[in-house]
């Protein structure tokens, strides 16, 4: 099973140390880098600001929302990295949440599923150099070509709902989930590889994005408990929380109650529960335990509270999984 890393976008920690943690992965020579994007950076900036940083990491840009970048845009900031960094640079797309795309930009999240499933089509040809031609009943796009080269990494779609992992067999190369417990990884394995097969491809890779922290100390457990709060109530996370067991929690998040109230509720182990959180060898266990489940890949979400840039956790990992 390989391992990667995530850039975690942390409240608490000073934006910056999203560079520490990328040099340290570098350092450490894990084969790629996982850059999102939220309320702080722009993704394909940073991604260019680390290329440029570091020696040979190569960079996944996502998952970005569909609803806010189009195949265009996101076709043009991959190609863009890839020229200035000289790296090879995949993308990963998602519907992300009513948030981030109605509230803060304004676009509208209706017929999310469809808009990702057109995107991953029109830009799975965009980024391989083509022209993508595609009038979609919500993407659309005509006559663009990249001028730069290719960037040259993989399609990645986030999924969780069936729509989400049919869009991710039939055109990724790799699909990702967030925060699953490895019984909720095994189902999601199972149905991936029955769309795969429907649609005639070879099933894509399956990666789990983790949150991790090995000899977790106070600040790193409070870290990770308060990053999983503003998911439990979202479609798909929702679900995927309910199977690790925090039915109760995730019940009282759709009902509408505070940030402080859930995480009152949370269980102290909540983050081991969909992570890799504890001791060298419970951590080394956690990782059995995804393998088995059939994900191919875990990118690792190095918790910074106690541990700056994640160094202790992500020196830890590198060494298990040599």
């Amino acid at each position: 099973m390989d391992t990667s890393v995530v850039i975690g976008d942390w409240p608490d920690r000073p934006p910056e140390e999203a560079l520490h943690t990328a040099s340290i992965a570098d350092r450490l020579r894990f084969g790629e880098l996982w850059i999102g994007e939220t309320d702080t950076w722009d993704a394909f900036a940073l991604a260019s600001a680390i290329g440029l940083a570091t020696d040979r990491i190569e960079m996944t840009v996502g998952p970005l929302p569909v609803a806010v970048r189009d195949p265009v845009m996101i076709a043009m900031g991959a190609a863009s990295v890839a020229a200035l960094t000289r790296r090879r640079i995949g993308v990963a797309l998602g519907t992300s949440s009513p948030r981030v795309v109605e509230q803060w930009h304004g676009r509208s999240g209706e017929r999310a599923a469809t808009a990702l499933e057109e995107s991953a089509r029109a830009v799975r040809g965009l980024l391989a150099g083509k022209r993508a031609d595609l009038d979609g009943e919500v993407v659309r796009t005509r006559g663009f070509r990249l001028r730069l080269s290719p960037p040259g990494g993989p399609l990645s779609v986030a999924g969780f709902d069936d729509r989400a992992v049919r869009t991710a067999a039939g055109h990724a190369d790799r699909m990702v989930v967030d925060m699953a417990a490895p019984e909720v990884a095994a189902g999601l394995r199972a149905k991936l590889d029955e769309a795969a097969d429907g649609a005639g491809r070879r099933a894509p890779r399956l990666v789990a994005r983790l949150p991790a922290a090995v000899d977790p100390t106070p600040e790193s457990y409070a870290q990770l408990m308060w990053s999983i709060v503003p998911y439990l109530g979202l479609p798909g996370y929702a679900e995927a929380f309910a199977g690790a067991g925090l039915g109760d929690a995730v019940e009282m998040a759709r009902k509408g109650a505070e940030p402080k109230e859930l995480l009152t509720a949370l269980p102290f182990d909540v983050a081991a529960r969909v992570g890799l959180v504890g001791t060298a060898d419970e951590v080394r266990a956690r990782l059995r335990e995804y393998a088995d489940a059939g994900v191919d890949e875990v990118a690792v979400v190095p918790a910074t509270g106690g541990d700056p840039g994640g160094e202790r956790t992500l020196t830890a990992i590198r060494d298990l999984v040599r």
